[in-house]
């Protein structure tokens, strides 16, 4: 198209013979070309046909979203196979006395052994069991290909090292490190180290202070081990898992039950189970594919496949047969999508939305009748979640926002991406690319800054995406004007010149930088007709040319809160479907919101607003308008996720304006930035709303009421200054029949939280965040009735009172402030009665000052003219009254 058919209209005379002649050539090349892809297709074919005898029917997609059994994983593992002996071991060898040696002295235990057997974990389990006893502690990664000074940056943000070191090289970060961490008693875990040389120059930086400071590693290489702990360490070997625990964890995977009986599958399990070898990924892998099959057949049917496999590729491991069959297990387009993910480095935390935007634009996404592609995207990212293919990271209630490929894994499909030409992934130090076939995507990791060249070859001219970790290098891509992906949004240094000519990648579909050297992007931007995701988060730019508005296929638009867009620009985006971020600078910018009014399309919008109000009815008048804007966006009959967040200070909005049509698809809702004065009526409506975040200046027992009555909520964090007569009461006839997290910030004192019997039936996680300053102030609550949450897993409980920060801390001791240790104390006993004994996780946060919420209130409308004084009477209260004295202060003062 590119080539022949893009323009139009010709030259005529001789101009035009010659222009013609031209195209005669071009269509030769083309002709021949096609032949070329034609013979590559009969190949592939005959490769399918070679693995076939693999191929089994693959089980249906799951489109409703992760197994909820899947994002507790790994913990699961935890406890299930028998890491308390592991754990215990490995603690002892740092606590031990080596060789006469003091316990202040620096010690080091390394954890060696295989892929797959849990050595991330167990460090992990230590890690978090002995981290309260450091002042300071940091987990990293190190992994096959290690980039120290990301690692070295890693450690700094852990330890809590604030200082900004985004420009600093290695030398200059070991420095400040050694400084920082030389008076403290720090813990440090370092994941995965496959090379001594990495391990040298990141332990520059962990100095020896004499103050009981801790090392943990863990490699796959037993002789790297002994050198990490050749001086004052030593060496913890994993072991596999007991062929009980290994039973225990597949029907626990597979079932959902460990104890279930499954005398009717014989012997096969143990078959099974012999053949995994007790590694745990491995018997995760198996028990993914035969996820609630009870069919004897079924399991027969993988017994037998396994055995097959072994047969026809005697030399290769048991780990690699098994992934083998899983592999093959999944349907075609799958396998594309999973295969894809090998662009990836190891550890790397991929973000949804960024991977399905590059699915759709490489068309590894099939149309499907009666779904968005983005629908379809996400069944298939669930889908190999499911079969634990992929890692889900940030999970709430069946989605997960990110994900990670186990080494292993990614280690197999990026064989199996090689093998196929799927992808290249290549060090752009190495000496070229040897394949007789052109390279169809192009991954490049280069971390070393003395050699950035990558080499010029024919075989990079049909590149369809390339994707750069590390530095930029030093080739022209552009000839490639089959071109769809170019993702640079991890390749530091870039600049502005790199950009240029960009209008002749034509076939563009996905761009995304994150260079802060990158200022803006080129006007020219607008000539590519094909784009559909335009990532500039992390950049410098600070103002988008005219000529995006061109872009008239594009549909998912990220930028920085900073960016500036002319007036018009937004409305002319047509097909745009997301938009983060959305930044407001001041109050007139509001007014562009009705823009958004245009885009029939467009399903996620964030918006960050950045800018105080005036005080006074200036600051009035403003809040009503803003709320009249806001409002526009809500008639968006297609907008599913309406994020608001950040607003600095602003008045309290009446939502009761609002009336959202009756065919309003909103599934999630945050007003975090937003104080309203009450829960609307409206909101009931709302039949998709799931997840919903309000920041309500006083909470009443009808908004609870209205909240309850909320069909489809599943996640609701609440902000709020306190409760109506100093109570919040959730009752058992209130609804909140689909909740399963509840989040409840009171930020001032005078209100105390009761749970009544039957509320919240399926509450699996709660998180509290409540002043304790006085028993009286509780009204006579302690334990919150937090009894009557049958469901409950998960408690998080910040105080916030007289006492010191502290993330790590046993509140019920008795040199805690008595208030405190009474409700921690009352906390703990009403759990003990929880058919769950849910995980409950303490935190303190220092406030002095003892507000009550009726003396916050009355301070505010005296400062701001006097705005709320309805508002007290509703809220019962009374405008004149004496003051809640401060502690500390005098009563005058108060």
């Amino acid at each position: 198209m590119d080539r022949v058919d893009h323009e139009h209209e010709g030259p005529t005379g001789i101009l035009g013979l010659f222009h013609k002649l031209k195209k005669l050539i071009s269509r030769h090349e083309i002709t021949k070309e096609l032949e070329e892809l034609k013979a590559r297709a009969i190949e592939a074919s005959e490769r399918h046909k070679r693995y076939s005898f693999m191929e089994q029917p693959a089980h249906r997609s799951r489109s409703y979203g992760v197994d909820p059994r899947l994002p507790a994983l790994y913990e699961e593992i935890d406890r299930l196979v028998g890491i308390a002996g592991p754990k215990k071991e490995v603690i002892e060898l740092l606590a031990m006395e080596m060789n006469g040696s003091s316990s202040a002295k620096l010690r080091v235990v390394s954890i060696a052994g295989c892929g797959g057997l849990g050595k991330t974990t167990l460090a992990k389990q230590v890690y978090d069991t002995i981290r309260s006893q450091f002042s300071c502690a940091a987990f990293a990664s190190v992994s096959q290909t290690p980039d120290v000074r990301k690692i070295l940056r890693d450690i700094a943000k852990g330890v809590g090292f604030i200082q900004n070191t985004g420009d600093d090289d290695e030398q200059q970060l070991i420095d400040k490190l050694r400084g920082y961490l030389q008076d403290k008693r720090y813990l440090v875990v370092l994941d995965d180290v496959w090379d001594a040389e990495a391990w040298k120059i990141i332990k520059l930086a962990l100095l020896n202070n004499d103050h009981g400071s801790r090392i943990i590693t863990t490699t796959r290489n037993a002789r790297i081990a002994s050198f990490i702990s050749s001086q004052g360490g030593n060496v913890y070997q994993m072991k596999p898992l007991s062929f009980s625990d290994s039973k225990r964890l597949i029907f626990k995977r597979a079932f959902g039950s460990e104890s279930l009986s499954c005398t009717h599958l014989g012997s096969v399990p143990d078959e099974l189970l012999r053949k995994c070898g007790g590694l745990p990924l491995a018997i995760i892998t198996i028990a993914s594919i035969l996820n609630d099959q009870h069919a004897k057949s079924e399991w027969d049917r993988v017994l037998n496949d396994i055995g097959y496999a072994l047969a026809r590729n005697s030399g290769a491991g048991t780990m690699t047969t098994i992934l083998s069959l899983s592999y093959f297990d999944i349907p075609q387009h799958l396998r594309s999508c999973l295969l894809y993910l090998s662009v990836f480095p190891e550890d790397y935390e991929i973000k949804k939305q960024h991977l399905i935007n590059r699915w759709t634009a490489e068309g590894l996404v099939h149309a499907e009748q009666g779904r968005t592609k983005y629908e379809i995207a996400e069944s298939y990212f669930n889908d190999l979640i499911n079969r634990s293919m992929i890692q889900p990271i940030d999970v709430k209630y069946g989605q997960a926002k990110a994900c990670r490929v186990h080494d292993i894994i990614l280690d197999y499909i990026k064989c199996k991406a090689s093998e196929e030409n799927f992808v290249t992934s290549i060090d752009a130090v190495g000496h070229g690319y040897t394949s007789d076939y052109k390279v169809r995507r192009l991954c490049v990791s280069n971390y070393n800054e003395g050699n950035t060249t990558l080499w010029a070859s024919k075989i990079l001219t049909q590149v369809r995406s390339v994707t750069i970790f590390g530095l930029p290098v030093k080739t022209s891509l552009l000839p490639s004007t089959a071109l769809r992906v170019l993702d640079i949004g991890d390749c530091r240094g870039m600049n502005d010149h790199h950009l240029a000519s960009i209008e002749r990648l034509f076939h563009l579909m996905y761009l995304r930088l994150c260079s802060r050297s990158i200022h803006k992007l080129p006007e020219k931007i607008g000539e590519l007709q094909y784009l559909q995701t335009l990532d500039v988060q992390g950049t410098s730019i600070n103002e988008l040319p005219l000529t995006i508005a061109k872009l008239q296929r594009l549909s998912h638009l990220y930028v920085n809160r900073e960016v500036k867009f002319q007036d018009g620009m937004i409305g002319q985006m047509l097909s745009l479907e997301e938009m983060r971020v959305y930044g407001v600078q001041s109050c007139d910018q509001w007014k562009s919101l009705q823009e958004f009014g245009r885009l029939t399309k467009l399903k996620i919008l964030e918006i960050k607003w950045n800018s105080d109000m005036p005080d006074g009815s200036e600051g009035i008048i403003q809040a009503k308008a803003i709320q009249t804007y806001v409002g526009t966006l809500l008639s968006l009959c297609n907008l599913q996720n309406l994020y608001i967040t950040d607003a600095s200070r602003m008045y309290p909005l009446s939502l009761e304006s609002w009336h959202p049509d009756a065919s309003c698809g909103l599934r999630n809702l945050w007003l975090k930035g937003f104080p309203i004065y009450k829960v609307p009526n409206w909101i009931v409506s709302l039949g998709n709303l799931r997840v919903l975040k309000l920041w309500i200046f006083f909470l009443r027992p009808e908004d609870i009421v209205i909240l309850g009555a909320i069909p489809s909520l599943v996640l609701l964090k609440l902000t709020t200054a306190g409760g109506t007569s100093g109570r919040i009461i959730i009752h058992g006839s209130d609804g909140f029949r689909s909740l399963k997290y509840f989040y409840l910030s009171i930020g001032c004192c005078g209100t105390a939280l009761e749970f009544g019997a039957g509320s919240m039936p399926k509450v699996e996680h709660l998180n509290l965040v409540l002043c304790v300053h006085k028993m009286e102030f509780r009204n006579g609550a302690c334990s919150f009735g937090i009894q009557h949450l049958l469901a409950l897993s998960r408690i998080e409980f910040q105080i916030r009172g007289y006492c010191w920060d502290d993330n790590e801390c046993d509140p019920t001791v008795d040199e805690y402030d008595g208030t405190i240790r009474c409700v921690t104390r009352a906390i703990n006993t009403s759990v003990e009665t929880l058919p769950n004994r849910p995980i409950v996780k303490f935190t303190n946060a220092k406030r002095d000052q003892c507000d009550h919420f009726e003396h916050r209130f009355r301070e505010f409308n005296k400062e701001h003219g006097g705005f709320l004084a309805e508002w007290l009477k509703l809220w019962r209260i009374e405008g004149e009254q004496k003051e809640q004295v401060v502690p500390g202060e005098t009563e005058g003062e108060a």
